[in-house]
């Protein structure tokens, strides 16, 4: 029985065409800024994201970390959505490097409370003061959900009147424009710096971009280079990147009609999905046990993880038209056996 993983949308694989486009690369030392595909990527990156600058990182966790750097002094804070990635999944990475806290504020459905917010910016003199708002988006732990644009520009607005910068984690901010129905540079629009990954719905093997203004161009590579970011022939990986980042947007649709498919099945089989919170390509399901429920399912042929207390589903483009079909059976029979 062939396994059918949804664990993540990370774990796609180089396309044909990636592979050929990374065995022909032009490359160069990126260090010195000379390898040109490295290069290509950037500019292409910045172009159609409407920023100044692009950076290409190893990693979003990196990417993320390196604007914080940027805007964050010690003992500031950043405020971000509850269950944000930069609090719950980066290792308390900001306290080690940047010396600053990660403070998160109410945010339903991964949409952040604005008045919630506005209560929570620190300026006087006896707390940390804050000096960045973050926003996260799609939000993964609340289900891959999408924050609306008006509350978006009521976001930026905010931090705007309170003369404070702005940083996106659009790890899967492509996800968010194909359910919006807008190009990602719209959702990217007004913020200081933004973070896009590529090696996740978009199938590059690795990568991200941080979007940045040319100001902070040169300290970006510093700090990028202290991470242990400093590349050498880069342009290998930058080539999936191009094409993870001009092609790949266009099967985010799929994936997300496969999502809306699976958890509609699994509501069917009497599961705890919150079918509003199917925005994009995760699924998430609260069950009483979350690790024999996996087990169970790796059984049957079906890989899942187990994240926040739940188990979440992704889909992606790796992903066959019948594996959903075939998934559904596959966790309807785990369900008959341990019943």
């Amino acid at each position: 029985m062939n396994p059918i993983d949804l664990r993540s949308d990370t774990l796609t694989r180089p396309t044909p065409a990636m592979r050929r486009a990374m065995a022909e690369a032009e490359v160069g030392d990126d260090v010195y800024e000379e390898d040109p595909t490295v290069n290509r990527l950037q500019e292409l990156a910045a172009e159609v994201l409407g920023f100044e600058r692009a950076l290409f990182l190893p990693t979003g966790t990196m990417a993320n970390q390196v604007a914080l750097l940027l805007h964050l002094r010690r003992g500031s804070e950043v405020l971000v959505p509850e269950g944000a990635h930069l609090y719950e999944y980066e290792l308390g990475a900001p306290a080690l490097l940047s010396g600053a806290l990660v403070r998160p504020v109410p945010a339903p459905r991964g949409v952040p409370d604005l008045r919630a917010l506005q209560n929570a910016i620190h300026l006087g003199p006896f707390q940390a003061p804050t000096g960045l708002l973050a926003l996260e988006n799609t939000h993964n732990l609340a289900g891959g959900t999408v924050v609306p644009l008006e509350v978006q520009e009521a976001f930026l607005a905010l931090a705007q009147a309170h003369a404070l910068p702005t940083h996106l984690d659009g790890a899967r901010l492509h996800n968010a424009a194909a359910y919006l129905g807008v190009e990602p540079a719209r959702l990217a629009r007004g913020f200081t710096t933004a973070m896009v990954s590529l090696s996740k719905g978009l199938g590059a093997p690795v990568g991200s971009l941080l979007l940045l203004p040319k100001a902070l161009e040169a300290e970006a590579r510093r700090y990028r280079k202290l991470l242990g970011g400093g590349w050498r022939q880069a342009g290998v990986l930058a080539a999936a990147g191009l094409i993870a980042l001009t092609e790949g947007p266009k099967l985010l649709k799929r994936d997300h009609e496969m999502a809306r498919a699976l958890a509609q099945g699994l509501h069917r089989l009497g599961l705890g999905v919150d079918l509003e919170a199917v925005q994009t390509n995760m699924v998430y399901v609260q069950v009483e046990d979350p690790q024999g429920f996996l087990e169970r399912l790796e059984a049957h042929g079906v890989l899942a993880g187990a994240v926040g207390g739940r188990v979440r589903f992704v889909t992606h483009r790796d992903l066959k038209d019948e594996d959903i079909p075939e998934a559904l059976t596959r966790i309807e029979a785990a369900l008959q056996r341990a019943a």
